[in-house]
């Protein structure tokens, strides 16, 4: 099989793969509607509302995450993930419901996008660990670069079905109550799978401190504490795109539902690009993280001033597939070299910081369209992305922050369990100096 598929080799993340297709497509399809559900319908066009709706979505990723994160590693990952797909669903029925009958209002919709959020604070770090249950050690890059290419796909696909449903329909609801149904699509894969093919990490012990230790560890490693600060950055005031595509759409270009949409599904053929190409790599680094963060950087700020709408559209490729390039060499990076028994608080705090800073952009980034123009909310982004990634490149030219690469060359693919409480003697260096760590990996299941 080609190396850009060969994660497809392993039966329970074929079965992951097809079922996260289906519910991406109806996440993104979910995503456009609120925002327009917002901006014209519930506002009148007012920025500031769709930020304070993104942001309490995202808001419990930042609240709630060190307890997810203990949660996920005691817990089965999988039993976990069919909970918050249900609930998901649930929550998306109820929106649908309540604009079909005409009922919705603006607190409303605030109320069920932090509902949402604190379903998606325990569902976001049970999907990036359960990856390393479906391949072994030397497919994980490839599986999160697939998984970011099906969320993607969905990207590619969601805005534009639901810019034309709206369209068609007359309305956003029936678009929320199609996301609903496709939750099912993972749920039902979950419940097929091979449970002794499931290659399971060591359970946390349920001691008192768990959340402690998680944040210890993360203290101790100056190259993942680096990557936090670069997903951070960029995810708090660059990569806010439900916000800003939809006020260039409205207040620059004049254009509707349809049209903002299309914005989505362009910018998705860069990101599903980036995404193809992370597949095929291997090796993934900080310099990586951080030059993409340049490229990031100077194609939003072009994008920024484009006179037209489809010379807008255009630009919004190269953003998508260095956004992309981003967030998936860093997520791979941190996940390749943390131990395995605290993957769970790790990756629950690296999305936490990722996703959890929207509720401090996103009303920013809102309030510098209305204030500044609509151009200013990407050109910051563009901004803070170029200034992150010359403070990381310093740092790393410095030598004061170790690249977690060799981390992941040396990886020892024997496990060992730790306990809560107690250091490894593996991460005892880290836990003195800010020396390179090899943690231990488990690849069997229990």
């Amino acid at each position: 099989m080609s190396p850009t598929f060969k994660a497809l080799n392993h039966p329970n993340y074929r079965l992951w793969l097809a079922g996260s297709v289906v519910s991406n497509v109806g996440t993104w399809m979910q995503r456009v509607a609120q925002d327009w559900l917002v901006l014209t319908v519930l506002t009148d066009n007012s920025g500031v509302a769709v930020g304070i709706t993104t942001g309490l979505q995202f808001a419990p990723m930042l609240l709630f995450a060190p307890f997810a994160g203990s949660v996920v590693d005691r817990f089965s990952r999988r039993r976990i993930l069919i909970g918050t797909q249900v609930g998901m669903g649930l929550l998306a029925a109820l929106l649908g419901v309540l604009v079909v009958t005409d009922m919705a209002q603006l607190w409303m919709v605030y109320a069920l996008a932090f509902g949402l959020g604190t379903v998606a604070a325990l569902d976001g770090p049970a999907r990036q660990t359960f990856v390393s249950e479906l391949v072994p050690r030397e497919d994980l890059p490839n599986a999160v670069g697939l998984n970011s290419a099906s969320f993607n796909g969905g990207r590619l696909i969601g805005p534009a079905v639901a810019g034309l449903l709206i369209h068609w329909l007359g309305g956003t609801g029936p678009v929320f109550l199609i996301n609903a149904v496709s939750f099912a699509a993972v749920v039902i894969q979950l419940s097929r799978m091979d449970l002794d093919r499931l290659l399971l990490s060591p359970n946390a012990s349920r001691k008192r401190g768990s959340v402690r230790d998680g944040l210890a560890y993360v203290r101790h490693r100056s190259d993942i504490l680096l990557l936090l600060g670069i997903v951070g950055m960029i995810g708090t005031f660059t990569m806010n795109f439900q916000v800003t595509t939809a006020l260039m759409a409205r207040l620059v270009f004049d254009k509707g539902s349809g049209q903002y949409g299309l914005l989505g599904s362009v910018m998705a053929i860069g990101s599903l690009s980036g995404a193809l190409l992370a597949a095929r790599r291997s090796k993934p680094s900080i310099h990586l993280v951080a030059g993409a963060a340049v490229a990031l950087g100077v194609s939003a700020l072009v994008a920024s001033v484009m006179p037209t709408y489809w010379s807008f559209a255009v630009l919004l490729v190269p953003v998508g597939l260095s956004a992309l390039t981003v967030m998936t060499a860093a997520n791979a990076t941190v996940q390749l070299s943390v131990a395995p028994e605290l993957r769970g608080r790790v990756m629950a705090l690296y999305m936490a910081i990722f996703m959890g800073g929207t509720p401090i952009g996103a009303p920013i980034i809102g309030w510098i369209g209305e204030t500044f123009g609509a151009r200013w909310t990407i050109g910051f982004g563009g901004l803070t992305s170029l200034l992150t990634a010359a403070v990381a490149l310093t740092l790393l030219r410095s030598g004061r922050v170790p690249d977690p690469q060799q981390v992941v060359d040396d990886v020892d693919p024997a496990a060992a369990a730790v306990p809560s409480g107690e250091v490894p003697v593996d991460l005892e260096p880290a836990l003195t100096t800010d020396a390179q760590v090899s943690p231990r990996v488990s690849s069997s299941p229990r």
